[in-house]
């Protein structure tokens, strides 16, 4: 009778533990989403700022003189040319 009541208990005392685990997973898994989630919105908010900087930085280029290729199409300054 003492080792029925024993494994009983055991067993029990089993269950609690992996109950208190699977709780403790569950708060972390949360915890886990909710800064995923964040990061995720940050992310969105940088590349929306990178976006904007991006156009601005067209728009200020469309006013700069256009550099011309060399003679002979191709050609660097750095080459000389034949």
């Amino acid at each position: 009778m003492l080792w029925s009541m024993l494994a009983v208990a055991l067993g029990f005392l089993g269950t609690a533990v992996l109950g208190l685990l699977g709780v403790r997973v569950f708060v972390e898994v949360r915890r886990l989403g909710r800064q995923v989630a964040r990061t995720a919105e940050r992310i969105g908010r940088a590349a929306e700022e990178l976006e904007k900087a991006s156009l601005h930085l067209a728009r200020a280029g469309d006013g700069l003189p256009h550099r011309r290729s060399a003679a002979g199409g191709g050609g660097t300054p750095r080459t000389p040319s034949p």
